[in-house]
């Protein structure tokens, strides 16, 4: 079990923190935090991704010294798909921060618990 895990040392960093970035999602109530778990769990995909699309041995697919055939380079696909996916996230934390400095602004707590009572509150005064 030990030898699995030390051959497959990325995919089972990327599985941790995954974890840990879910943990942070479901148990923390503070907003920051919950971003915080969600840019870990994107960090660990990002991670497997980058670990599985790797082939030891061969280069990135750029046409050098002839080699023409597919089994010299690594497939670009997963590298692609990181990229846009950084890109997504980073896109997707400015918004959500973004947010959360609205709700920070119009309830004073970053606790999702109490954004939720004061907000309902809210709502009985408009009816």
């Amino acid at each position: 079990m030990g030898r699995l895990l030390s051959v497959n040392m990325e995919a089972t960093a990327a599985v941790i923190l995954f974890g840990v970035g879910f943990t942070m999602l479901l148990l923390h109530r503070n907003l920051i935090k919950k971003i915080m778990g969600m840019n870990i769990m994107d960090t660990a995909v990002y991670l497997f991704l980058a670990a599985k699309g790797y082939i030891e041995g061969r280069t990135a697919p750029i046409v050098v010294d002839g080699i023409q055939e597919t089994t010299g380079y690594i497939n670009p696909v997963p590298s692609g798909l990181v990229l846009t996916g950084i890109v997504v996230s980073v896109s997707t934390t400015a918004l959500m921060l973004a947010l959360t400095k609205r709700l920070y602004e119009q309830y004073g707590s970053l606790d999702l618990d109490e954004i939720l009572i004061l907000a309902k509150e809210e709502e009985e005064k408009r009816t």
